[in-house]
């Protein structure tokens, strides 16, 4: 009830507020616009039941929707992004907020990043405890405060500050992940993340990232999401990337930063940036991104078995996968 509770909350807060490559066509207001999402990449069973299928796909095609309207409006891509991660933080079945899976000692650890295309302007937290909507937190620190990161007792501090009310820990517990967590002790650890990147009416473009991080990690760990450049990047000259997948190897190629670089300096398109990082930088099932340029062309690359994604566009494009 609680999550049904919020999810509606959510929903009506947004409403009063795949194809590489492709441009969204004009709206009648002359301008596109385009918005992209993720719920993780990773390894995800072709073999799940449809019942499955059909409430991932049916997720995913609601926060494209939230997305839609309000980027339709006239609203900005920051907004966008924000209300998008908004809705993936309150539904258990993404890796971020309610979803959030277990640290190493049984508890949760969420991380969250956004960043502003039109000055480079970003904001983000990490290994908070008791937040239940870490994206929100990160826009305030890019805000309200003059940092661009904050951690674990500081942000919790900052967001008290700022009015924002803390949960307790077990507020993220669901027995879906705790299983995850037990499969994990024995096994590989899972990871998985959500994202949104978005391009208004206006020309200026947004990314943010939310989640929980990896299932069995060591507290304190924090992975590539709050961390501008890594997991996320947003810049008007060239693109807004988010990605999922493997933390610790985004770090290392500085993976969303370089598909800008790649652009900017080698003159490479959008999607020959994004393949020439997931293809040949990162190594088999590390993980995938969204990322959509300055005139509306995007992409989404992955190298995993599978990545929850979708793509709504004002020349009327809105669909959602999982596999390739």
């Amino acid at each position: 009830m609680r999550v049904r509770a919020v999810m509606a909350a959510i929903v009506l807060i947004a409403a009063a507020a795949i194809t590489h490559g492709q441009q969204p066509g004009a709206t009648s207001q002359g301008a596109p616009y385009i918005v992209l999402i993720h719920g993780g990449a990773g390894t995800i069973d072709e073999s799940m039941p449809d019942s499955v299928k059909r409430a991932y796909t049916g997720a995913l095609s609601h926060a494209l929707q939230i997305g839609k309207d309000i980027l339709a409006k006239g609203g900005t891509s920051l907004d966008a992004v924000e209300q998008v991660l908004l809705y993936f933080e309150v539904d258990p079945k993404f890796n971020a907020g309610i979803g959030a899976v277990y640290t190493a000692d049984t508890s949760h650890e969420l991380d969250a990043s956004i960043m502003d295309g039109r000055d480079l302007s970003c904001g983000a937290v990490a290994a908070v405890r008791h937040i239940a909507h870490p994206i929100s937190l990160a826009r305030l620190v890019m805000e309200k405060s003059p940092h661009v990161l904050l951690v674990a007792g500081g942000a919790e501090a900052f967001a008290r500050q700022m009015g924002i009310g803390l949960v307790p820990t077990r507020f993220f517990d669901t027995p879906e992940r705790y299983r995850q967590l037990i499969n994990a002790k024995q096994q590989a650890k899972e990871h998985g993340t959500v994202g949104c990147v978005a391009l208004d009416m206006h020309g200026n473009l947004a990314a943010g990232t939310s989640t929980g991080g990896m299932t069995n990690k060591m507290p304190g760990r924090v992975g590539d999401s709050p961390l501008i450049g890594d997991g996320t990047y947003a810049n008007n000259a060239t693109c807004a990337v988010s990605c999922s997948g493997w933390g610790e190897k985004f770090i290392k190629n500085t993976v969303a930063f370089n598909i800008s670089a790649l652009m900017a300096y080698r003159g490479m398109t959008l999607q020959q940036a994004a393949d020439e990082m997931i293809a040949h930088r990162l190594q088999k099932d590390d993980g995938g991104l969204i990322a959509v340029d300055a005139h509306g062309n995007y992409a989404m690359s992955f190298n995993s078995s599978g990545m929850f994604r979708g793509v709504a566009t004002s020349g009327g494009v809105c669909e959602v996968k999982i596999w390739k």
